[in-house]
């Protein structure tokens, strides 16, 4: 099913607590209801269908980690496969949002992530772009002096994980 080019995106900038870097120039993103899910049997595979039609691979199948984490080498894409979940984003100082069903939240390199509460089925599909290499950090200072030096030179995806070439993604990040 082709995504639906009504769906408008928040944009959420987040500001670096000293802990969490989170991307000084890109913005965080979120498509609500953003992949059709309604009558599925299998809701992973339709999002991992769209994200990879768009250039996003590297999936995994699981849920959030329950603690403050982000990735200072690649982007990252997470679609709401099943359930529903409150995740922070940003860090401690960051803002906390409801995700479900359908949903895709579209991280930066440096954004702050943390599943604060779920449902007892949540899966989420994440993926990343072609380009970039996955790290995995926490929120301390080490961290953080190390990523504020490797966040600005991930590169930019080639597409939208879930509109393609012609997404909004891409001209909200050019800006």
């Amino acid at each position: 099913m082709p995504p639906n080019l009504a769906i408008k995106p928040e944009v959420i900038m987040f500001a670096d607590d000293g802990f969490v870097p989170n991307n000084p120039r890109l913005p965080f993103v979120i498509y609500r209801g953003a992949i059709d899910l309604i009558g599925m049997v299998n809701p992973e595979d339709a999002i991992e269908r769209r994200f990879r039609d768009n250039g996003w691979g590297q999936f995994w199948r699981n849920g959030i980690y329950p603690y403050i984490h982000y990735h200072s080498m690649i982007h990252e894409g997470m679609g709401i496969a099943r359930g529903k979940a409150r995740v922070r984003f940003g860090g401690n100082k960051g803002r906390e949002i409801n995700l479900t069903a359908g949903d895709v939240a579209v991280l930066p390199a440096g954004t702050g992530h943390q599943c604060l509460s779920h449902s007892d089925n949540l899966m989420v599909i994440g993926a990343y772009p072609r380009t970039g290499h996955y790290d995995l950090c926490r929120d301390n200072k080490a961290d953080h002096d190390k990523a504020v030096l490797s966040i600005p030179q991930v590169p930019l995806p080639d597409s939208d994980p879930v509109f393609g070439k012609q997404g909004p993604l891409l001209r909200l990040w050019n800006n």
